[in-house]
């Protein structure tokens, strides 16, 4: 699987349709974690009155700066250089898990490939919402071979 390609499934509608989809979705499924990562799905899914657990942003959208989003819970900011998943990154989302009033992390640099320690931190039955530029947003529902390609995958980046 490359990671241009949706890791979950997209949800190709409008934003705000995409966000409605959404709120049905997790009053059905009631998944252990909600997380999102980016700006643009995170803030239009606040606005929506839906709180996810963890929220990683970097105050861009499509690589523009943005206002930052304004999160009334704990949060930390780490140094996430565009295309990596540092150290400190993946210690702060590893310990968002411990966070009960909810977590936000903000990337200083690039938040995209964040949805990876995500994918392998975060319980079996847990959703993550990202947006696919230009096309929808992506919705991974983590089954254990998901959590286990996520990790496979950060590990083939650390040996590159």
């Amino acid at each position: 699987m490359e990671l241009k390609d949706p890791l979950g499934e997209l949800w190709a509608a409008d934003i705000s349709e995409n966000v409605k989809r959404l709120k049905v979705f997790l009053e059905k499924d009631k998944p252990p974690y909600f997380a999102t990562v980016g700006d643009y799905v995170t803030s239009n899914i606040l606005e929506a009155g839906i709180h996810p657990e963890i929220a990683v942003v970097d105050h861009k959208i499509m690589r523009r700066d943005v206002d930052p989003i304004e999160f009334k819970c704990d949060h930390e900011s780490v140094d996430n250089p565009p295309g990596t998943i540092t150290a400190e990154s993946q210690r702060a989302l590893y310990g968002a898990l411990e966070h009960t009033n909810g977590f936000r992390l903000v990337a200083d640099g690039e938040e995209d490939l964040l949805v990876l320690p995500l994918m392998a931190y975060l319980p079996e039955g847990s959703v993550i919402v990202y947006g696919q530029p230009r096309e929808g947003m992506v919705v991974i529902t983590l089954t254990e071979e998901k959590k286990v390609w996520a990790r496979d995958f950060m590990a083939s980046m650390q040996d590159a």
